[in-house]
């Protein structure tokens, strides 16, 4: 799993405490909106698809997690164009594969 905290450290201005406060929120509602994303995958729900693809983005993006930030820009797209049902699916399972990295790293930054 790669991360880069840089665009974080440069809104926070270095602040661990706030740097700590986004990763533990970012802990606490990312597996619930993966777990929806999936949930509305399986349901072919592509409004609802598109609507957590978005909220999970800008959360990875701003914490570096460029593969997932990549991954969930190619699902709005799917989303809102081609409803390619199994390239949503494949893409889910690669992020979630992603982020349950990024879970247990971030659990050992903060400590």
């Amino acid at each position: 799993m790669n991360y880069d905290l840089s665009k974080l450290n440069e809104l926070s201005g270095g602040d661990v405490e706030f740097n700590t406060s986004v990763i533990e929120t970012f802990l606490t509602e990312t597996p619930s909106d993966l777990s929806n994303l999936e949930q509305a995958a399986k349901g072919k729900a592509f409004d609802q698809v598109y609507q957590f693809a978005h909220k999970i983005k800008p959360n990875a993006d701003l914490l570096g997690i460029n593969k997932v930030r990549d991954q969930m820009l190619e699902i709005e797209r799917h989303a809102r164009g081609d409803y390619d049902i199994e390239a949503i699916s494949a893409l889910i399972t690669a992020a979630e594969k992603e982020l349950q990295d990024a879970f247990a790293a971030f659990k050992d930054y903060i400590g």
